[in-house]
């Protein structure tokens, strides 16, 4: 790959009064997360899950909250500790070191539930979560049209059993019933929601403002389009970070076939030698310090 790719991204970049970054779980993946790329991804991520042939659909999924709690909070609890946990990659720190310079910032559309962009310092204010978020809660009734924080949940799980063993599942304070993950599942017709519309409504407000904006589309998969279509809709230059699924249209922007940290890496020494950014070298190692 030539510094060609890297000049242009930051050509197109540096022109715009505003940042859109649309992402999918690839952008986790220099973080340690696994981005559950096919079934068999997903088994070597969750081993006993594997044992007992619960495919991914199964097991993301609001019935399984019924025909087995204890897994299904297993599966997610560990999602939350796991997230918790991890620290955001550099990248994700020189993103918002670019958006710093722009006139209108960025706002940014995932449909990654882990809450890494919000950790790494991005407003929530400039984020729409497509999918949900995993740090937030709701009803399996649903009993009520809101959703709540998850803050005071401690997960604790059996791994090699994928099994909640805590004392208790987490409940609706309201009614008491099992309470899960606010996150659109598969096969989901009791997703609230109203966070998730409130997020588009600012989103919405946002693009409103800026009148020149560039994608820059991160790990975003082609079995669930979601977030590609979402990009390709803006009818302005992408980005695309990829390093499996990486083919453009011709004409639609700059095609990068590698991993999030690294080509964000390049982009920002791009934008450096244009006089855009200040020592970019300098910030991405005091995000590695943190």
């Amino acid at each position: 790959m030539t510094n060609d790719l890297f000049e242009q991204a930051a050509k197109l970049i540096a022109s715009a009064d505003g940042l859109l970054i649309t992402a999918g779980a690839g952008m986790g993946v220099d973080s340690g997360l696994p981005d559950f790329r096919g079934q068999e991804g997903f088994w070597k991520a969750y081993p006993a899950l594997a044992e007992a042939r619960v495919s991914f659909t199964a097991i993301a999924n609001p019935y399984a909250f019924f025909k087995n709690p204890k897994q299904a909070w297993g599966f997610y609890g560990h999602r939350l500790a796991l997230y918790r946990k991890t620290v955001p990659h550099a990248g994700f720190h020189t993103l918002k070191s670019i958006a710093n310079n722009l006139p209108n910032g960025a706002f940014v559309i995932t449909s990654n539930v882990d809450g890494q962009f919000q950790k790494a310092g991005f407003a929530e204010s400039k984020m729409y979560e497509i999918h949900g978020s995993i740090h937030h809660l709701q009803c399996t009734q649903p009993c009520r049209e809101s959703v709540w924080s998850g803050d005071l949940i401690n997960p604790t799980t059996d791994d090699s059993r994928c099994e909640w063993i805590g004392n208790h599942l987490p409940i609706c304070d309201r009614c008491k019933k099992l309470a899960r993950p606010n996150i659109l599942m598969f096969d989901d017709g009791v997703w609230i929601d109203n966070r998730a519309r409130v997020q588009q409504s600012a989103w919405l407000n946002w693009a409103d403002q800026a009148s020149n904006i560039v994608v820059i589309e991160i790990g975003a998969g082609v079995g669930i389009p979601s977030i590609r279509r979402i990009s390709k809709a803006q009818g302005c230059p992408v980005i695309r970070i990829n390093p499996r699924d990486f083919s453009l249209q011709e004409g639609a922007g700059v095609s990068l076939p590698i991993g999030a940290k690294e080509a964000l890496q390049k982009i920002s020494l791009a934008l450096s030698e244009l006089g855009f950014l200040n020592s970019p070298v300098k910030e991405e190692r005091k995000a590695d310090e943190k």
